[in-house]
């Protein structure tokens, strides 16, 4: 037993109802368990309980040990002066208290700790996975809504704390979250760090001219320092010395990394890629918002590197003909992750429903993500048929199922609640 569960069962009535005595043998009848208290004080707030002949009115709480009354110094604390009951797992001392004691050990059932122990120690991809097909599709279509929200709110915070380090630039905010996307997740710190590093009115300065783009962001990624043989990694070379000195330019001290990675992935392709983007768009962020439909952000962002990449991988060194365009997939992966999020975060700061209304749109327009976790949900038999539902289940597994949330979970609930009392 944890005080989480024991607030759970407490908050849900879990317990067998009929018959509860207090510690001194007073009959209880809860009218209202009370709201449920996540900030300093008691547990719960407003409860209303009667006790013997007499009802009360007043707060409740909770510890797995009487004892923990003790130990957590409640005593003196004035948080805790209109307590009516004294809710414990176990009555293991008497510590005299001006109020009743009702122990629950007794009165709740072994299914619930069982199935509650089992999800806890479960091993699997995610705790409840042999018993997920309970919970009905109305649960499940109610959660996922609220997971994305929430996601996209975590988002929005993350937007929001970019805005206040730029003095609300949106359009720079824009630029460096755009930059940490193309970065993928391997190299997404790197990638912001750069685009931080060179502001959008150094950029706006030079969009004419798609070699010096290139020559800022690959030489700010230091893969400009070579030998090179190439005529064209050469002028690059020379046009970044040159706009380094001219801007005073920080330099980015994160190595970027290529392990395990395909070469469509490298650095410098999605440098080069981000580079033709900036190249071809003005004012991005403004074009984004306006955008109608999701379909015209990605024909917006699907964008191709300049010849020379077709030819290479890497910085002076040739490879076999391959043209570098983003691709649908990392398309999908920007909108997703970058376009609907800064949507979102505008709406949200701004007071406008119909920038998040078309942010959410936005996503069911989208295809599913696919990936490990996606794969994960779909062989437990869920239907992930947008980037609504894939958004909502990665913050299901990686807020929730990772760290055994389940009491705080719709889906867990549901399946809790079956078991008798």
């Amino acid at each position: 037993m944890n005080e989480k569960l024991l607030q759970y069962i407490w908050q849900f009535q879990y317990f067998n109802r009929n018959e509860l005595f207090t510690i001194s043998g007073e009959p209880v009848s809860i009218i209202n368990t009370g709201t449920h208290n996540t900030n300093q004080g008691p547990d719960f707030l407003d409860a209303k309980i009667k006790i013997g002949d007499n009802t009360w009115a007043g707060n409740v709480e909770l510890h797995v040990l009487s004892s923990d009354w003790k130990t957590h110094k409640h005593d003196g604390d004035s948080n805790y002066k209109n307590i009516i009951l004294h809710v414990v797992w176990n009555d293991d001392e008497d510590m005299q208290l001006p109020f009743p004691v009702l122990e629950l050990q007794h009165k709740v059932s072994k299914m619930l700790l069982d199935k509650y122990n089992t999800l806890m120690q479960s091993p699997v991809f995610i705790p409840c996975e042999q018993s997920i097909g309970q919970a009905n599709g109305f649960v499940w279509s109610n959660w996922k809504g609220r997971l994305l929200v929430e996601r996209l709110l975590e988002k929005s915070k993350m937007v929001l704390d970019c805005l206040n380090e730029n003095n609300n630039h949106w359009e720079e905010t824009f630029w460096w979250m755009l930059a940490k996307n193309f970065g993928i997740k391997v190299n997404s710190e790197a990638f912001e760090k750069i685009a931080r590093s060179v502001p959008v009115n150094i950029l706006s300065k030079h969009k004419n001219q798609i070699q010096q783009i290139e020559a800022l962001l690959l030489g700010q990624a230091n893969l400009l320092g070579g030998d090179f043989k190439d005529d064209y990694c050469i002028l690059l070379q020379k046009e970044y010395v040159f706009l380094k000195n001219k801007y005073k330019l920080p330099p980015v001290n994160i190595p970027l990394h290529y392990l395990r990675m395909r070469p469509s992935n490298f650095p410098g392709i999605r440098l080069a890629q981000l580079a033709v983007l900036v190249h071809q768009s003005n004012h991005l962020f403004s074009k984004v918002i306006e955008s109608p439909s999701a379909k015209a952000v990605i024909k917006l962002l699907n964008v191709t590197a300049n010849d020379y990449w077709h030819y290479h991988y890497l910085p002076d060194e040739a490879s076999a003909f391959k043209k570098k365009n983003l691709g649908i997939q990392m398309v999908g992966n920007i909108v997703i992750n970058t376009v609907v999020p800064m949507l979102f975060a505008y709406g949200h700061y701004l007071g406008e429903n119909k920038y998040k209304e078309r942010a959410l749109q936005w996503l069911q327009e989208i295809t599913a993500e696919k990936n490990v976790i996606t794969n994960g949900f779909s062989q437990l038999g869920l239907s992930i048929k947008n980037a609504c539902d894939s958004q909502a289940l990665i913050q299901l597994k990686n807020n929730y199922c990772n760290h055994k949330r389940c009491l705080d979970c719709a889906v867990g609930n549901s399946i809790l609640k079956k078991m008798p009392l």
